[in-house]
């Protein structure tokens, strides 16, 4: 078998005895086993599926959240942490800043990050069905730190802006 086409990589592919592969390597979270005892925002339904206290996750959080027609989360900000949401079903209006004063929206297949520290608020737009999202974040523990902020009465639109996209796009 020639080997010449296969990547190299750095990290040895020795296990130490003392590993079993069985039961500390790839891990499957059904549907059904999602964890509903992580930190909670009023007005959304967060659920754990990859974290440190289930699989000793180091660097990511990862589960689900849902949102009811027509309704919206409170303020609040997640730390130190990165954050990415991938809207599965729905469409999600963004709010975020010291006064909420700013929106965007995003819908199936769509993605949103939010950066450390980002006062933010999840918002249905839809008045009729659920908003369901995948959540990952860049630390094994959950963190919400819920914000008592009164919003600004109209945001403003932000366009997602970045080197592919200058002009913007909703």
């Amino acid at each position: 078998m020639n080997n010449d086409n296969i990547p190299s990589h750095d990290h040895p592919h020795d296990q130490p005895a003392e590993t079993a592969w069985k039961h500390d390597g790839v891990r499957v979270v059904k549907a059904t086993q999602l964890d509903s005892n992580t930190a909670q925002t009023p007005g959304m339904d967060r659920k754990a599926a990859v974290n440190f206290a289930r699989m000793g996750a180091q660097k990511l959080w990862a589960g689900t959240v849902t949102i009811h027609a027509d309704a919206k989360t409170g303020a609040h900000h997640h730390g130190h942490l990165e954050s990415v949401i991938y809207i599965v079903k729905g469409h999600a209006r963004m709010r975020w800043g010291e006064q909420l004063e700013f929106t965007a929206e995003a819908g199936p297949g769509d993605f949103i990050y939010v950066p450390p520290y980002v006062p933010h608020q999840e918002i249905n737009a839809s008045a009729t069905e659920l908003l369901e999202c995948v959540l990952c974040r860049s630390d094994g523990e959950a963190v919400a730190v819920n914000l008592d902020i009164v919003p600004v009465e109209m945001p403003d639109t932000v366009l997602w802006i970045d080197p592919t996209h200058p002009q913007g796009g909703m």
